[in-house]
């Protein structure tokens, strides 16, 4: 009789409850999202300070030129090969809308600004993440699963040293390089189009830029490209040191799902990033 009563009483104060778990429930859900997000935001702060205060070191520098030969040399062509189209398909679009203004004299202070300003270093930025930040995810990963970076810590070798700083700092040195190649070649695919498939004088191409593009505008654009440069290589370095604490997969298959989540936080901070300088570069 007892029992009775008490199972009565509890299934009366689980309905008494139930509403309100309903109404909590969506709640609980996004706060746990946030704070996970918060946290793996905070571990990856860490994660580039550490990175960074360990690179101040001579022995460093041959791991820096290897990295800037893998992450930027190695890039070039397809850095090239985007510039130039990206360059070619702005002038004839920008020379078709100036045309029903007759503003086509603004030609190449319209393709230079968008080049140099916004175009050069996302673009450049979201190439080099498809290119060389999977590879380094990819490597980095499979250097974690392999143990080999477990190695490195029983032979007293630091792998921040070895392995995170040389790619972050060769980030930083290749981004602004490669994405001044984007914006002179982007140029020139402008170049192509506006001058020499459209009539447009070269001459009046060229003064434009001239008149119109200062030290500023090159300025904001490195300062964009360097700022990618810092969360590509740190989101992909990361991804990959981290992926043995992967919950959803192991070995092989996190390695393959690291990589791809590196590539796709990696674009999708680029162009919220992208946002926000430009908003302080405006101010």
């Amino acid at each position: 009789m007892a029992e009775n009563e008490n199972n009565q009483q509890s299934l009366e104060n689980n309905g008494k409850y139930l509403p309100k778990i309903f109404l909590t429930q969506p709640f609980t859900f996004i706060g746990e999202k946030v704070i996970g997000w918060i946290n793996v935001l905070g571990t990856a702060m860490i994660f580039l300070v550490m990175a960074l205060w360990k690179t101040f070191r001579t022995k460093q520098f041959p791991k820096v030129i290897e990295q800037i030969y893998y992450i930027g040399a190695s890039s070039t062509t397809i850095i090239i090969l985007v510039g130039l189209f990206t360059g070619m398909v702005l002038g004839l679009q920008s020379y078709h809308a100036l045309s029903k203004f007759g503003a086509v004299g603004g030609l190449g202070a319209l393709v230079s600004l968008s080049l140099i300003r916004e175009l050069g270093p996302v673009l450049t930025a979201i190439m080099i993440t498809a290119r060389a930040g999977s590879a380094i995810t990819a490597e980095v990963g499979i250097q974690r699963i392999s143990e080999q970076i477990d190695a490195l810590h029983t032979m007293r070798i630091d792998p921040f040293r070895y392995l995170i700083s040389p790619r972050i700092i060769a980030s930083i040195i290749s981004f602004p390089l490669l994405t001044a190649v984007f914006d002179f070649i982007g140029i020139i695919g402008g170049y192509i189009s506006g001058v020499m498939l459209l009539g447009l004088n070269a001459g009046v191409y060229s003064h434009s830029i001239k008149a119109n593009v200062d030290m500023d505008d090159l300025t904001d654009g490195f300062i964009k490209a360097i700022v990618f440069a810092v969360i590509v290589a740190t989101v992909c370095c990361y991804q990959g040191y981290f992926v043995h604490i992967r919950k959803d997969s192991h070995g092989a298959k996190a390695v393959g799902l690291a990589t791809t989540s590196a590539v796709v936080t990696s674009c999708v901070l680029i162009l919220v990033s992208d946002y926000v300088v430009t908003s302080l570069l405006l101010i």
